[in-house]
C-alpha cells in the first residue's frame, strides 16, 4: 500500500500550540509543516495532522492514542507531561491531555498478566482501582 493513513486532530483553533505541546514531550519528534490552518508533526516517527478549525467538535474517549511504557518511570514522565496544564486523571490508564485529547498510559507487561488466567482476575481488580498504572502493584496481584 502506497496511501499513509495518519490521523487528523480537530483543534479549535490550537492546532500548533498542541504540536509544539506533543513534540516536547515524545522522543524523535517535530513539526513538519505548518500554516495558518494545518501543522503536520511526527511523534515518535508517525505522522499526525492538526487543523485548526472552529468549536463545532470536541474529542471524547471514542478515539485515544495508547503509550506502550516499559518501566514506571516511563508512566510516571508521560502521566505527569500530558496532564500538565489543565489536563485530567481519568481511570484504568486513561487521562485527558490540555486539549482534551485522551490518552491511554500502558505497561508493556499488562497483556501478558492478563493472559494468565491464575492472575488475570486479580489483576483486573488492582487495576480497576487505579487511575495511573502502577507496574509493581500490578504484578503483585
Amino acid at each position: 500500500m502506497t496511501n499513509q493513513i495518519y490521523p487528523c486532530l480537530w483543534f479549535n483553533g490550537q492546532a500548533q500550540a498542541a504540536a509544539t505541546f506533543y513534540c516536547s514531550i515524545f522522543k524523535n519528534s517535530k513539526i513538519t509543516a505548518d500554516n495558518q490552518m494545518v501543522v503536520t508533526f511526527e511523534l515518535n516517527g508517525k505522522k499526525f495532522m492538526g487543523l485548526n478549525a472552529g468549536p463545532q467538535f470536541k474529542f471524547n474517549e471514542a478515539v485515544s492514542f495508547v503509550v506502550d511504557c516499559e518501566t514506571q518511570e516511563e508512566i510516571d514522565y508521560y502521566w505527569e507531561k500530558l496532564t500538565a496544564n489543565g489536563g485530567s486523571d481519568g481511570q484504568c490508564g486513561w487521562l485527558k491531555d490540555q486539549f482534551g485529547v485522551s490518552w491511554q498510559i500502558v505497561p508493556t507487561i499488562l497483556p501478558k498478566l492478563l493472559s494468565d488466567p491464575a492472575k488475570a482476575q486479580k489483576v483486573i481488580q488492582v487495576y480497576m482501582q487505579m487511575k495511573k498504572f502502577d507496574i509493581e502493584k500490578l504484578a503483585n496481584a
